[in-house]
């Protein structure tokens, strides 16, 4: 009895070992499936041809950020310099002439630097005038139209 016994033991043993193999056998192809799917359309041989191409990437990727980066800052700094504000005010300097014919302009940056460019009309001539402007405020003497056309221009 006892043989019989060792034989069923024996048989059972056998069998769990090949289904322990036959569930091993499974997971190493659908592990080879799965790395087949990974490495399609690659020229990698292996998973470290793959990692040395994206550390070459991500390399690649830094070097253009920090180029992103230095244009981005010039473009900032060019652009704090360019005219933000603007603003025109049109008037008549003599009561007894014409009309509205003269004008002032007021062009500023972020700075609040600039031009103040006024024109003033009459019948005979037309006269043209232009100011710096520095920190919002001028060297010359303003008339209240070229105030009022910078006061316009100020970028809030």
């Amino acid at each position: 009895m006892d043989i019989k016994l060792d034989s069923i033991f024996l048989l059972a043993f056998f069998v769990l070992v090949g289904i322990i193999i036959l569930v091993l056998v499974v997971w190493v192809v659908s592990t080879e499936k799965r790395l087949k799917r990974f490495f399609i359309g690659k020229k990698a041989k292996d998973l470290e041809d793959t990692i040395i191409h994206l550390e070459d990437e991500v390399f690649k990727l830094r070097v253009a950020k920090e180029g992103a980066e230095k244009d981005i800052a010039l473009i900032n700094k060019k652009l704090r310099k360019s005219i933000r504000g603007l603003g025109t005010i049109r008037f008549n300097p003599f009561s007894d002439q014409g009309s509205n014919q003269s004008f002032a302009i007021g062009m500023l940056d972020e700075d609040g630097d600039g031009v103040v460019i006024s024109s003033l009309y009459s019948r005979e001539r037309m006269s043209v005038f232009a100011k710096p402007i520095k920190n919002n405020k001028s060297e010359y003497d303003l008339s209240s139209e070229e105030k009022e056309a910078l006061k316009r221009a100020e970028i809030n």
